[in-house]
């Protein structure tokens, strides 16, 4: 009466790798690296505000085992960076990296000997967010973009 009859035969078809994506596309796991004043507008994406559970991300794992998305939000410093790189390591594959504001980004205001001018000098990010601090619908568009991204992988690329 319902579905059913949308489908016209009954059954569906589909592959194991869009099935597989679109699993993962809608239940993305962020590993919160707030490192200084971004991790607020982090905190705040996750409010009921901006409900980033519309997207299935609300679950924040703080272990890299379980996490598939690294938000590293704020200002890194080369000390902090051998940190993040491991946790980076230690998480599973496939995984997605977002560089949350002006600090993450590109070293922001601090051209300084200790801060890295940038987490891309020692992680692949797959989206920078702008600003100083982005706001959090940015953060949401940039996890928008992720789930776009996933959408479009592929499983056989990660052999």
């Amino acid at each position: 009466m319902g579905i059913e009859s949308a489908f016209g035969d009954g059954y569906v078809t589909t592959t194991v790798d869009a099935l597989a994506n679109w699993a993962r596309k809608n239940s993305v796991w962020p590993m919160p690296m707030g490192l200084s004043c971004c991790g607020i507008e982090l905190m705040a994406m996750a409010g009921p505000r901006f409900d980033v559970s519309r997207f299935g991300s609300e679950v924040f794992r703080f272990s890299p085992r379980q996490a598939d998305l690294l938000l590293v939000a704020g200002t890194c410093t080369y000390k902090m960076s051998k940190v993040v790189r491991k946790i980076w390591d230690q998480m599973p594959d496939p995984k997605w990296c977002i560089a949350m504001g002006a600090c993450a980004s590109t070293g922001g205001m601090f051209r300084s000997y200790p801060v890295a001018q940038g987490i891309d000098e020692f992680l692949p990010v797959d989206v920078y967010v702008p600003g100083c601090p982005p706001r959090p619908d940015a953060v949401i568009h940039a996890l928008m973009q992720i789930q776009e991204k996933i959408n479009h992988h592929s499983v056989m690329m990660d052999k």
